[in-house]
């Protein structure tokens, strides 16, 4: 259970915490970029089977292997991407926390 809250708290909470603390002038659009982030699993599309309950997506699949994670900190030094590079970041962040708590 901890597993589950801390992953999809990371998911879907964190992001609206900080559209909300750091960007109040646009929180709105700022909270569902965030939340867009989510986006990257679709490379578990490829993956067999789709979901594996056990299986550390950092690594393993397309869009979670280390090359594009130094990707989405590269989005940071940008200020048209740097929200992007914050939302990817999240995301990358709630799977290593489920894989250290597998």
């Amino acid at each position: 259970m901890l597993r589950f809250c801390m992953h999809y708290g990371i998911h879907f909470i964190l992001p609206i915490i900080i559209g909300l603390v750091f960007f109040k002038e646009h929180r709105l659009k700022i909270i569902l970029i965030l939340l867009a982030g989510i986006i990257l699993d679709l490379d578990h599309l490829w993956a067999d089977p789709i979901f594996d309950p056990n299986r550390c997506s950092i690594n393993f699949h397309p869009l979670h292997k280390y090359w594009a994670i130094g990707g989405y900190f590269l989005l940071l030094f940008f200020t048209k991407t740097r929200i992007f590079g914050i939302a990817f970041l999240i995301h990358i962040l709630a799977d290593t926390v489920d894989c250290y708590l597998m």
